[in-house]
């Protein structure tokens, strides 16, 4: 198993938005946790312009089908996405 950061470039209008998707992206957000591959995930703050989920799978396509049945992307609130392997070195 190896740690994956999934990042999403956020909309401006992304807060805006969001509503009406949002329990559709928290479900798999949810699911994804419960099987135990995503451990963390939120949206930076100040500038809120960026969301990165923390994995840990055994490698990048898991990552990778989320982001692509995730609504925030379908519907053009992440502008732009990228999973990237992490060097945990502490934790």
């Amino acid at each position: 198993m190896a740690y994956y950061v999934l990042e999403y470039a956020l909309a401006d209008d992304y807060a805006e938005r969001r509503t009406p998707l949002r329990e559709e992206h928290l479900g798999l957000v949810r699911e994804a946790h419960e099987q135990g591959a995503l451990l963390l995930a939120g949206p930076l703050e100040e500038p809120g312009d960026r969301a990165l989920p923390v994995w840990r799978v055994d490698g990048p396509s898991a990552v990778e089908e989320f982001a692509k049945r995730d609504p925030y992307v379908r519907h053009g609130l992440v502008t732009r996405w990228s999973v990237r392997p992490w060097n945990v070195v502490v934790g």
